[in-house]
């Protein structure tokens, strides 16, 4: 019998949870709700002694200060209606796994049989409410139904039948375990075509003519049969191929041969990925020589760089956009504990240090027509802001770096970039720490969590376009806590030198990890049957290509697995052998002993066809009437510091946590109140040296409806910049790229898809161009090619986006600057030239206007002010440094004066600039590679000195009195506001729509 525990809030106390619920209900649904109370529920599926039921709800699952608890009787809230949320059979339940954990601790036995506890919450509403109304609560705000089940009561109903009942959402597979063949060989392609859609393979035609062509081979039918395989092939080889050779595990068009066609010239490039964007890290690696800091690029789970003498740095950036269009919570949540496991699976494993985020979305304020399966972007922002903060807050990592983008265009897919760094010794027991290499008769071990359904087609659902016939399997849960336990294991397995390679178990699940750890052996053998399940029934492809998180794939030496084996037992890490690396060729799988999967390992990895792409590219000019100088610039500022881009994202970042590890010297926030926007992060994760590295970003979606080699100049140079205004160094200065873009292949669907490839190949033009001329290495990246929505006619593709993610060593943490103005007196500096960019700017969307002149970077001067300022830092002249960027000047100095609780005074005249006439044009313009900083005014000579031959002006002071004051370029004052004006104008968004 299973049993029931609901915990509420006591009467009389401040039920918390119930009045932010009743706030949010009145906000994003217009309802007016009297009062909302939330109840915690257990449901215990397990035998368990009735004293240890009385103790759970008395004393384990409460505060006896605050909370009561009822077993097996229904809590009597006076309300008008009560709906019960919980997850749907299958998917993951961190609250219950961790309540089981209590419960078998309690019982002094594991469970078994099944036995589990599930966590659920109950919504107790008072108020005038229709039943649609309590639906449209549920379905709106309460209950995501791709993973959440609800059910809702009126209270005459609730009391009645004596509560909401007991329900054990357990997961029931009617069929067994099943192996279908599939007579590829025979079907015409048109049926191919059409299975190949109703699978989620995401195969194209000349893919799938090559798979038909590789098992009508007669080699490869002898060698089948003689492995045991019927003669057509199964769908255990099948789904392996089709999520190996995804868009998202094998980069095909980053890998195409394409002709890019220019102003009626043709050239053929032969790989991006080859040609700009490894081609420039071998270059700068050339250059570099004996100081090239780089140990492993693009071949592993994460780059790696050199940090000091006894550590190297792992970083890795990801995306995880598809899940989170459908289930924001859970599709960031596996976001950021996915990204953890690529440094942590690089070389032979590194400790995590930080996590850096940014997200895209629609504005939260969206007031349009939500098309089918979408979510409104207020709610796909707090679901992913929870995700990421759940996953990466649990899992004991601080999160040091990141940003909001909003555009109406994500509405259709939010874009949600998670990295993560590690830190691993220079050598592990003799060995050089970033390399690994499976051996012939290591064991193939997983280790961490069990295998489900979710997360199957993962891989190839993030290489399709978001559409009603979307899977909803790909959406999973992430568990940080199993995560944490794992890799804190392995961490002394790998110091202990029991395993001799790792990597984690993302895309494609087992095919994809055994299958990379096979190459360096040339053949695996594996036994499904063995695999550790969440629940029965699952079938053998299911099992292979699930997804399901908190797992890493290990090679272990035989006489390694006893020693590895019992250190898991002992800190309760499930560890599981399936089977061998071996010198067959083959990758191997057997279910129950039969084989339900033999492919060589050459067309498993390689056999996939070579995209051959058209690309045209076009200038596009947009026709608009020229904006009128304003004539309150008070209120102009004001309103650009309003817009989503340029307002203070306070609210989402003080929900993670920066602090711990204690190695963070420099957090998001900073300033005199820590509400100011740090540039870059700083972290020490070397507690017995003063080495740092600092971690900034860039990305600039705005601008790549002008041009997208711009936009990715204009992103380098705002990660580059950030960097270096926090105490950065080129020297040892390293990026990694994260390409997202819609679909640029052409179809009937997809008209445009050669000018969209047309905008990629000019964008890695950039990247070759820029990365080389600053000598910044990209040591990863990524790319995701499908970020389109597609209903019926709707189409929503997101802006082209690049996100250029930045990491430098410095010697000496004690030598960084923050960007909030320190002492009045001051002296403030504009470094860098203004010219008339207004294109894409923050302050001419505010008017709805779009623009011609977007910012561009001039390299060789921007590299001049970089080193120059670098310089300046490190001799200590710089009291304060903050980079211009969105919104400009105007809101670059109103940022550093709210940052410092200080006032500014400042002349525009003393501005640097170029084909500016017009004051809103120097204020808003977004040029890049310029700075304001501050200095003493006893120091303005040397800094002079300093900066001789790099453009720069002294256009005031900081102030004591807490005003804002600006001369125009005519000598006339043109703002003279307090300084609590502008800031409460800045942090009204947020505060607006979310507090």
């Amino acid at each position: 019998m299973a049993h029931r525990i609901e915990i509420s809030c006591r009467e009389g106390l401040r039920d918390v949870p119930g009045e932010k619920l009743k706030r949010r209900i009145k906000s994003d649904l217009g309802v007016d709700v009297e009062e909302a109370r939330v109840v915690d529920v257990y449901t215990i599926d397990a035998v368990v002694d009735p004293h240890i039921l009385t103790a759970l709800k008395e004393d384990a699952f409460v505060d006896p200060v605050i909370h009561t608890g009822l077993l097996d009787e229904a809590t009597l809230i006076d309300a008008d209606w009560v709906v019960e949320v919980g997850y749907k059979p299958g998917v993951t339940d961190n609250v219950g796994r961790t309540a089981k954990e209590v419960v078998e601790a309690m019982a002094g036995r594991p469970f078994e049989n099944g036995e589990a506890v599930y966590n659920s919450k109950m919504y107790f509403l008072s108020g005038e409410l229709a039943e649609d109304d309590v639906h449209n609560i549920a379905v709106d705000i309460l209950a995501n139904v791709l993973i959440n089940r609800y059910t809702l009561k009126d209270m005459a109903r609730y009391r009645s039948d004596g509560g909401m009942g007991v329900y054990v959402p357990k997961v029931a597979i009617a069929t067994g375990p099943v192996v279908e063949h599939i007579d590829v060989v025979s079907m015409s392609i048109d049926d191919l075509m059409r299975i190949n859609r109703e699978r989620t393979w995401a195969l194209s035609r000349d893919e799938l003519l090559g798979v038909q062509a590789y098992f009508a081979d007669p080699s490869v039918i002898s060698a089948r049969k003689a492995a045991g395989c019927d003669g057509r092939p199964t769908d255990v080889e099948i789904e392996a191929l089709a999520q190996t050779w995804s868009e998202h595990c094998k980069h095909k068009i980053f890998n195409a041969r394409i002709d890019y066609e220019e102003d009626g010239r043709v050239e053929t490039i032969d790989s991006i990925m080859k040609t700009y964007v490894k081609g420039s890290t071998e270059e700068i690696r050339r250059k570099k020589g004996r100081n090239d800091f780089c140990l492993s690029v693009f071949k592993d789970n994460a780059g790696v760089i050199k940090f000091n003498r006894r550590h190297n740095l792992a970083f890795k950036v990801e995306t995880h956009n598809t899940p989170s269009a459908l289930d924001p919570y859970g599709g960031a949540l596996t976001g950021i504990v996915g990204v953890n496991r690529d440094p942590f699976g690089t070389g032979m494993g590194a400790k995590l240090i930080f996590n850096t985020d940014v997200f895209c979305f629609a504005n939260p304020d969206y007031h349009g027509e939500i098309p089918p399966r979408l979510l409104h972007p207020k709610r796909v922002l707090e679901g992913v802001r929870e995700g990421v903060e759940h996953g990466g807050n649990k899992s004991g990592i601080p999160t040091v770096n990141g940003s909001l983008v909003f555009d109406e265009n994500y509405l259709g897919k939010p874009l949600v970039f998670c990295g993560t760094c590690g830190i691993m010794p220079v050598t592990i027991r003799g060995k050089a720490s970033y390399l690994k290499g499976a051996n012939v008769g290591d064991h193939i071990v997983m280790v961490g969590g069990r295998i489900g359904k979710d997360g199957i087609h993962g891989a190839t659902f993030s290489s399709e376009e978001l559409s009603e016939v979307s899977p909803t399997s790909a959406v999973q849960i992430g568990d940080p806590i199993t995560q944490k336990r794992m890799t804190d294991f392995l961490l002394i397995a790998r110091d202990k030198g029991l395993y001799s390679s790792i990597t984690d178990n993302g895309a494609g699940g087992l095919s994809s990890s055994v299958g990379e750890m096979a190459t360096d052996t040339n053949g695996c053998i594996m036994h499904l049957e063995r695999a550790p399940l969440k629940y029965h029934g699952l079938s053998p492809w299911e099992i292979l290509l699930s997804e399901a998180q908190e797992r890493m794939t290990v090679a272990v030496p035989p006489e390694k697995l006893t020693e590895f084996l019992e250190l898991s037992r002992k800190m309760s890490v499930i560890s599981t052998v399936l089977g061998e690396f071996t010198d067959t060729g083959r990758f191997h799988v057997l279910y129950d002993g039969k084989t339900v999967g033999c492919l060589d390992m050459e067309f498993l990895h390689d056999g996939v066809p070579r995209m051959h792409l058209k690309a045209k590219w076009e200038r596009r000019i947009v026709d608009e009437e020229p904006l009128p100088e304003p004539q309150d610039y008070a209120s102009a500022l004001a309103s650009v510091l309003r817009r989503w881009n340029v307002c203070s994202k306070e609210y989402v970042v003080r929900q993670y946590d920066h602090e711990v590890q204690g190695s963070s010297v420099v957090k998001p926030l900073t300033g005199m109140y820590n509400d100011g926007p740090s540039d870059a992060g700083v972290v020490c994760p070397d507690l017995e040296s003063n080495n740092g590295v600092v971690i900034s970003h860039g990305i600039c979606p705005k601008y790549s409806r002008f041009d997208t080699y711009n936009m990715v100049a204009c992103a380098i140079d705002e990660a580059i910049r950030n960097n270096i205004a926090t105490g950065g160094s080129l020297k040892r200065m390293a990026l990694l790229d994260n390409f997202c873009w819609s679909d640029p292949v052409l179809s009937e669907r997809n008209p445009d898809g050669p000018y969209k490839l047309a905008q990629l190949v000019r964008a890695n033009k950039a990247l070759y161009d820029y990365t080389t001329l600053f000598g910044t290495p990209c040591i990863s990246g990524k790319d995701s090619m499908k970020n389109d929505y597609m209903h019926n006619e709707i189409k929503i593709s997101v802006p082209q986006t690049v996100l250029v993610s930045c990491i430098s060593v410095i010697d000496d943490v004690e030598k960084i600057v923050t960007m909030d103005m320190k002492d009045p007196g001051d002296l403030i500096i504009v470094i860098g030239t203004t010219y008339g960019e207004l294109g894409g700017s923050e302050y001419f969307a505010q008017f709805d206007r779009v623009g011609n002149i977007a910012p561009r970077v001039r390299g060789r001067q921007a590299k001049k002010t970089f080193r120059t300022l670098e310089r300046a830092i490190r001799t200590g002249i710089v009291r304060s440094c903050h980079d211009i960027s969105d919104g400009g000047l105007a809101c670059c100095l109103a940022e550093g004066a709210f940052a410092g609780d200080r006032g500014i005074e400042v002349d525009l005249t003393a501005v640097p600039a170029s084909g500016v006439f017009r004051d809103d044009m120097l204020l808003f313009s977004e040029s890049a590679s310029r700075f304001v900083v501050t200095v003493r005014e006893k120091d303005l000579e040397a800094f002079k000195k300093v900066f001789k031959g790099v453009p720069h002006g002294v256009i005031g002071a900081v102030q004591a009195v807490p005003r804002f004051i600006v001369k125009g370029l005519g000598g006339n004052t043109i703002i003279d506001t307090t300084i609590g004006y502008l800031k409460e104008a800045w942090q009204a968004p947020f505060k607006e729509i979310f507090e």
